[in-house]
Parts: structure tokens; C-alpha cells; sequence
């Protein structure tokens, strides 16, 4: 019998070699797409982070690229990157991120501290807490995280690093206490990090 397209349609291969070459072309375009649109998509992430570095420490503390200066420390099993400002070459500054458990999920937050470890500034990196009462952790929401600044392990005792309910320092938020309770405990413990490891994150480890 005459193999015709017609016949050829009525097969059960045919169908199936159809389906399979639209799928390897589909999967050839979405390969396609993401070669060509993933150098814009990292170059996003690193300005992006870049600015984010930039809102934590104050100008002229760092004249270095903070991207092109990092560190890479062991913290409790965990590989943590710090990003390194310099000042006419001298260490200066040290920014990192760290994270608590808030309200509805992780919190993770970028803290900056000059070289003798006071927090210069923090910002939220990610959070999932509740909107109109825990975002007002946000910096665009309140002015709440600037609290933290001029802070450290040595004008303010460990007792003192919590919200006012606790018997700290620090505000809580009407119907979110969790949520700033948690920020404070991230920044805490960055600091305690940062004491542990600096003198590795400064260069004066031998």
C-alpha cells in the first residue's frame, strides 16, 4: 500500500514524532532565551546589590567596589560572604547579611558596620511578614530600621539588644512584635559575627 501523508497521519508514530520535534523546539527557544537574557538579569542582581551595599554605609566611609572586595567566612557551618570597604586602601567597613525567624517566614537583612563593629546601616533583603503592620520594617514604610544605627556591642550591653517589651532597646509595633523582635535578633547576632571573625574580615589575622 501506497504510503501516503494522509495515511501517514492516521499512525500513532506520527503523532508522537510531531509532539516530540514541537518540544525540542520549544525547549531550544526557552535555551535560547534564557543564553541571551541571562548577562542582563545578573547585571539587575549585582546593581541592585550594589545599591543595597551603598544604602548601609554612609558616604566616603568606603571608596573601594565593594563587589570586587569580598570574603567568604565559615559561620556556624554556614559559607557567609562579606563585602569589604576600603578607604584609600586601609579596611573601613564591613557589610553582610544575616537572618531570624519572623512572623510568617524568614527575615534576612543587610547590616553595615565600620571597622570597630558600630552598625552604620540596615536594610531588609527579603521578609514575608504581614503588610500594614511587620513591612514596617521596610525602610520605605518607616523610619524604624534607622534605629539601629550608631549601634554596638559596646554602647549597648546584650540585654539591651531586644524591644522595649523584652526590656530593650528598640520599638515593637502595635499587633507585629515578632516581626521587630526578629530584626533586632539578626542584627545582634551580625554584630557577634562580625566580633568573632574580625579581625579575618579586616586582614590582621596572621
Amino acid at each position: 500500500m501506497l504510503l501516503t501523508l494522509e495515511n501517514l497521519r492516521e499512525r500513532i508514530p506520527y503523532h508522537g514524532a510531531l509532539l516530540g520535534f514541537f518540544s525540542l523546539m520549544t525547549s531550544a527557544a526557552l535555551i535560547g532565551a534564557n543564553l541571551v537574557t541571562l548577562p542582563a538579569i545578573e547585571q539587575a542582581a549585582r546593581d541592585d546589590l550594589k545599591v543595597s551595599l551603598l544604602q548601609v554605609l554612609p558616604e566616603g566611609l568606603a571608596d573601594n567596589d565593594l563587589l570586587a572586595d569580598t570574603l567568604s567566612v565559615a559561620d556556624q557551618g554556614v559559607s557567609r560572604t562579606v563585602y569589604r570597604g576600603r578607604k584609600a586602601g586601609a579596611f573601613s567597613a564591613a557589610v553582610f547579611d544575616y537572618s531570624a525567624r519572623g512572623y510568617a517566614g524568614e527575615i534576612k537583612v543587610l547590616v553595615g558596620v565600620d571597622a570597630a563593629g558600630t552598625v552604620m546601616g540596615v536594610r531588609v533583603l527579603k521578609h514575608a511578614e504581614t503588610p500594614g503592620l511587620g513591612d514596617k520594617i521596610e525602610v520605605a514604610k518607616s523610619d524604624w530600621i534607622h534605629a539601629f544605627e550608631k549601634k554596638s556591642l559596646e554602647n549597648l550591653s546584650l540585654t539591651r539588644w531586644a524591644v522595649k517589651k523584652d526590656g530593650g532597646e528598640f520599638d515593637q509595633f502595635a499587633g507585629a512584635t515578632i516581626t521587630p523582635r526578629a530584626v533586632v535578633k539578626a542584627v545582634k547576632e551580625g554584630l557577634q559575627f562580625y566580633a568573632a571573625h574580625r579581625a579575618e574580615i579586616s586582614g590582621e589575622a596572621k
